[in-house]
């Protein structure tokens, strides 16, 4: 039970007792560092009821509570707030009850509640996965880990861009320029194979507009009459009126992407429970506009186009069906929407993580999917994030300047080793040891640094700044990990007793403290789908445990009833600190 609902009905009681008035609320804040106290109860709103002042009213609630309270050790007044100090045993009986729990903080999935369903990555197979890919990856791994642990039963998705002008456009690129290269011959991972031939298609591509214009053409009918984009364009229609040898290259070459993909994914360590393929659900919603046009959901123009009016709700009219009969991508995204609640029955609300730019889009179809009357459709969530940069500038798909996550995370553990090296202090690691440790740094740092800002705000990413063994970086918390598993394997006595210490440290009391906020930060950071919370809890935990190392005696204390709570509080501390980082998708290690 936490502290606010234990006070709440003493402190009703009290107000009831001593002024003769029901109160059906308390608030309740935290106590400001500079002033005595645990949990601090703001006064000013019970003045008016009490017909009393701050002072009068803050000390005879602070005396009821110290009487009749046994968890209240004292108080203070401070204008028109109760500091008040909690006893020392109520947080040494919470220790106790929570110190074998090594999954303490996470909720046990609620079968019976209707499940999450999470899509993040959705990339395009025309070019490998980019530093913004990763972000997104990131975000929506953890938010789904995230929403794990607070008791939701959680469904990960993606749906891939495998059709489209611009898979064609690499498709003919490596028809064109090939040679029948392969990623076996190349030894290039498949993904980034097909990437070489999207940027050679843009090379191509350029080069007859240049072409063009010199021939008098415009810049706009040169873009349109380019033979290579013509011949794309031709390709496009092949693959919609099924031409075997097109579906054939568009399956080989889709497939060295999914191949190239797979193998990032493992590499960062993210994962999904089930796929969608835009070639298999470019034409879903088309059944649906009937239906809304016959609920009145939607208007048909006379052009034959089929739209809905937003304007009464603050935005704008959207089409839904061309007049030609096709689908756009809202329409796909209904039918898309509609059919994974048929696939997964169990499924009752969905996060979308897509960026920022896609805000406009995610209000619209929601607003749809309500206004068609799927009671779901209140528990749609857009993950909406900002865009990373780097020093040097913005990324270029079209043009190769993207920042590929393969040779980010390459690049990440080549940092990680420098500055290991640097340090010097794997005497006695093997080869394999080191590589390994390399490797869970050089993420932890990218993973910790993405994830530790709020996913609506943009990021400026530094590599080099992300692997700082000091201040509010992932490195930092796994050391600090790492420094609390050599303290429990240098204990050499029994530590598993149930402690019996009658008063707590002022720094092993925060600690204890900061432990019992986990349970609600998971539950924070779920319902405001943001790792960043749960990022930052992780290093003020790590922080107030350094200020402990610093400040007393772990294994050099005499007095072995406290030496063996200290090493206890460790543990525990670092059991915290692997649950947290659990659910941002980072690994600890056991030494560094």
């Amino acid at each position: 039970m936490s502290l606010s609902q234990i006070l709440t009905p003493s402190i009703q009681n009290a107000i009831q007792a001593l002024f003769d008035v029901t109160v059906d609320k308390i608030e309740f804040q935290a106590t400001r560092k500079e002033f005595e106290g645990d949990i601090t109860m703001v006064i000013f709103p019970l003045l008016k009821l009490t017909k009393s002042n701050p002072a009068e009213l803050g000390n005879k609630i602070g005396d009821y509570l110290v009487e009749n309270v046994a968890e209240v050790a004292r108080f203070n007044v401070v204008s028109g707030f109760l500091n008040i100090v909690i006893a020392d045993r109520y947080y040494l009986n919470f220790f106790n009850e929570i110190r074998d729990n090594t999954k303490f903080g996470y909720v046990t999935p609620n079968t019976k509640e209707k499940a999450i369903m999470v899509e993040y990555s959705s990339p395009n197979t025309n070019k490998p996965l980019h530093l913004g890919h990763v972000r997104n990856n990131l975000l929506g791994y953890s938010v789904a880990e995230i929403l794990k642990a607070s008791g939701k039963k959680v469904y990960k998705t993606q749906i891939i861009n495998d059709r489209g002008i611009h898979i064609c456009k690499s498709m003919l690129a490596w028809e064109k320029f090939g040679n029948g290269e392969t990623p076996e011959s190349s030894g290039l991972k498949g993904d980034k194979l097909v990437g070489k031939y999207y940027v050679e298609f843009d090379k191509a591509y350029k080069g007859e507009i240049n072409q063009l214009i010199e021939t008098g053409k415009t810049e706009e009918e040169a873009k349109k009459q380019a033979p290579i984009i013509v011949e794309a364009q031709d390709m496009l229609k092949k693959w919609e009126a099924g031409d075997e040898k097109v579906i054939a290259l568009w399956k080989k070459m889709n497939q060295w992407v999914y191949d190239g993909f797979d193998t990032t994914y493992t590499n960062l360590g993210v994962d999904f429970d089930q796929y969608y393929y835009e070639s298999n659900t470019y034409l879903l919603g088309k059944d649906v506009v009937q239906v809304g046009l016959d609920k009145g959901v939607f208007e048909k123009d006379p052009d034959g186009s089929v739209w809905i009016d937003l304007t009464d709700e603050g935005l704008d009219r959207k089409i839904v069906l061309r007049s030609d009969g096709t689908a756009v991508y809202m329409t796909q995204d209904i039918g898309t929407a509609i059919q994974r609640v048929k696939d997964m029955p169990d499924v009752g609300g969905m996060v979308y993580t897509v960026g920022n730019e896609q805000d406009y889009h995610f209000k619209v179809l929601f607003l749809i999917l309500k206004k068609l009357g799927f009671d779901w459709a209140s528990s749609l969530y857009h993950l909406s994030y900002g865009m990373v940069d780097l020093p040097s500038g913005k990324m270029k798909s079209r043009e190769g300047t993207v920042v590929d996550a393969d040779d980010l995370m390459h690049d990440m553990t080549a940092t990680a080793k420098q500055i290991s090296e640097d340090l010097g202090k794997l005497d006695g690691y093997s080869a394999e040891e080191k590589a390994k440790l390399y490797k869970t740094i050089g993420l932890g740092a990218l993973k910790y640094y993405i994830l530790k800002v709020d996913p609506k705000k943009r990021i400026l990413f530094n590599p080099e700044e992300s692997v700082d063994f000091a201040g509010n970086t992932g490195p930092f918390i796994q050391y600090t990990y790492a420094r609390i598993q050599s303290i429990i394997r240098k204990a050499d006595f029994d530590f598993s007793t149930v402690t019996t210490i009658e008063e707590l440290h002022e720094k092993e009391k925060e600690l204890v403290k900061l432990i019992q906020l986990f349970p609600e930060i998971i539950q924070n950071a779920a319902q405001n789908h943001s790792p960043a919370l749960i990022a930052n809890y992780t290093y003020d935990l790590v922080k107030e445990y350094n200020s402990f190392y610093q400040s007393v005696h772990i294994l050099g204390e005499v007095d072995l009833t406290k030496k063996i709570f200290r090493v206890q509080l460790s543990q525990k501390v670092g059991e915290v600190i692997r649950s947290a980082f659990t659910l941002l998708g980072i690994e600890v290690p056991e030494r560094m």
